[in-house]
């Protein structure tokens, strides 16, 4: 059974940074995709960022040059940098993982098996 548990939102002014952590334990993340969703007050849930097992990326277009994913298989935990934070990107970050995510993760219920607590970011002055 995998477990997900995030780390790293907070409070942070706009233009600053956070790097989220998405760290799994009872089974490895190798040869899953990991991806980074996001809640926020009355908007649907976004597909931000996913990696594959074979460590391809997708950055959602609105975040690309500001978001970058990553991987860390020696600490079995995907990172989600976010620099140049604005207002607009507050909200609840989830990670989840699937065998398949990657291929569905901008479909409407994406191939999710796990899913993480979530953690809240926001950026704010």
């Amino acid at each position: 059974q995998l477990q997900l548990v995030e780390s790293g939102g907070g409070l942070v002014q706009p233009g600053g940074s956070l790097r989220l952590s998405c760290a799994a334990s009872g089974a490895t993340l190798d040869g899953y995709d990991v991806g980074w969703f996001r809640l926020a007050p009355g908007k649907e849930r976004e597909a931000i960022s996913c990696i594959s097992s074979s460590d391809d990326t997708y950055v959602k277009m609105s975040m690309k040059g500001r978001f970058t994913i990553s991987r860390d298989k020696s600490k079995n935990t995907v990172y989600l940098q976010m620099n140049s934070l604005k207002p607009e990107d507050s909200g609840f970050y989830y990670c989840a993982a699937g065998s398949s995510l990657f291929k569905v993760f901008l479909f409407p219920k994406p191939d999710v098996q796990w899913w993480g607590q979530g953690i809240q970011v926001t950026v704010s002055s």
